[in-house]
Order: C-alpha cells, then sequence, then structure tokens
C-alpha cells in the first residue's frame, strides 16, 4: 500500500502596512536622506517591497529617489563594509 502525504498547512502572511500611506506621504524627495536609508539595506541596495511593506505607488517613488540621490552623491552607491578583505583564490592557486 502506498502511503499518502501529509499536507503541511500553509501559512498566511500579513502584509506589512505601508508607512507612507500611513503617514500620508504625497511624494518622496530624493534630499530626504534619513527617509531613503530606512529603505535602504547595509550594502546599499534597495529594499524589497515584501520587505519593505510600501505599497507599489510608494515603492517607485522611494525607488526613483534613491536613485536621483544616488547620482547627486547624496547616498553612496555602495556603502563599503568593514571586516576583512575578500581576496579571490582561483583553482590551481594563480591570480
Amino acid at each position: 500500500m502506498a502511503k499518502k502525504k501529509e499536507l503541511k498547512p500553509r501559512r498566511i502572511f500579513k502584509k506589512k502596512p505601508c508607512r507612507l500611506c500611513k503617514d500620508k506621504v504625497k511624494s518622496v524627495d530624493f534630499k530626504n536622506v534619513d527617509l531613503l536609508n530606512r529603505f535602504i539595506t547595509e550594502r546599499g541596495k534597495i529594499l524589497a517591497t515584501r520587505l519593505s511593506g510600501n505599497c507599489a505607488k510608494h515603492q517607485r517613488m522611494v525607488a526613483g529617489a534613491i536613485k536621483k540621490a544616488r547620482l547627486v552623491a547624496l547616498i553612496p552607491f555602495v556603502k563599503v563594509v568593514s571586516g576583512p578583505s575578500r581576496e579571490r583564490t582561483f583553482k590551481g592557486g594563480r591570480r
């Protein structure tokens, strides 16, 4: 006789509320660096919508403002992470 696989109950995740909708923000300004830093990882990448909790409209505004702030040099493109240097070693020990 073949055994039936037991189905695991799927978890239903509650979507985070959009902070910008909650505060009734009309537009995101690229000069507001404190606000923009909330939506950037420690490496300098833009957080995804599911992680930041932004709605699609505000996520587009935030992404555009971050890109504009990077061009004006208010935010770095890549943040340098302190730690041991990462030298790549190739097979055979050559560089």
